[in-house]
């Protein structure tokens, strides 16, 4: 689904990631974790083309190249995106929200009914201001933002961030269901080493711009994982 090449990125002229080799394969959840400040969040930007890569960069979208393209049009092939602090619109509805997901597409096209299913509180809540939601229903809403414009691939960045441990298990629910009833990729960042390991075909380790451990959740040693990640 997504493969990503020799990407180096910037901040200004500070160099962030170093020769970043990742590939994402379709119909999984691939989990990226690490230490705060080794690039995860970045990496996903870069994705997304909102920080600089170098010409050397290539990051392959469904055999496409994607590197050279405005974020908008990342959007429009399919790559779905919630960034860390969610960024809804405060001031807006939850309805006026979720169907801001829809303005990539032209502003055309209908919620569909199964992110209803996967957060049943959002229409109870639709003439709410976003503001008004708690943390884990912000949460919600953000995904169910991105699920609207039907991605292909879909970049979570520390989705349980700031929520209740009972929401926590929810939006895990509901990763799993995205993967399961849409067979939609997912691309996840996060801190919590549980979750990734309950949630997630793969998990890879972050350390210093660049990869240092990948494989199956399945076939992991969390203790070791844990130690990788704290050395």
């Amino acid at each position: 689904m997504l493969t990503i090449k020799s990407m180096d990125s910037y901040y200004g002229e500070s160099r962030v990631i170093e020769g970043l080799n990742l590939d994402i394969p379709d119909g999984k959840i691939v989990s990226l974790i690490g230490r705060n400040g080794v690039g995860k969040s970045t990496t996903l930007k870069s994705i997304m083309g909102l920080v600089k890569t170098s010409p050397t960069t290539s990051l392959l979208f469904n055999g496409k190249e994607i590197s050279k393209l405005p974020s908008y049009e990342r959007v429009r092939m399919g790559i779905g995106y919630v960034p860390q602090g969610r960024d809804i619109f405060q001031q807006m509805t939850v309805q006026e929200n979720w169907e801001l997901g829809l303005q990539p597409l032209g502003g055309k096209g209908n919620i569909p009914d199964y992110i209803f299913d996967l957060f049943p509180i959002l229409p109870k809540f639709a003439k709410r201001r976003g503001g008004d939601l708690s943390g884990g229903q912000q949460q919600q809403l953000a995904i169910a933002r991105a699920l609207v414009q039907n991605p292909k691939i879909l970049i979570l960045d520390e989705p349980t961030e700031g929520i209740q441990p009972s929401i926590i298990q929810d939006i895990g629910r509901a990763i799993r269901k995205i993967n399961e009833w849409k067979g939609i990729t997912i691309l996840l960042v996060e801190q919590y080493l549980d979750f990734v390991m309950e949630n997630s075909h793969y998990v890879n380790i972050m350390e210093k711009g660049n990869i240092i451990f990948h494989d199956q959740t399945s076939l992991c040693n969390k203790a070791e994982v844990q130690k990788l990640m704290t050395n």
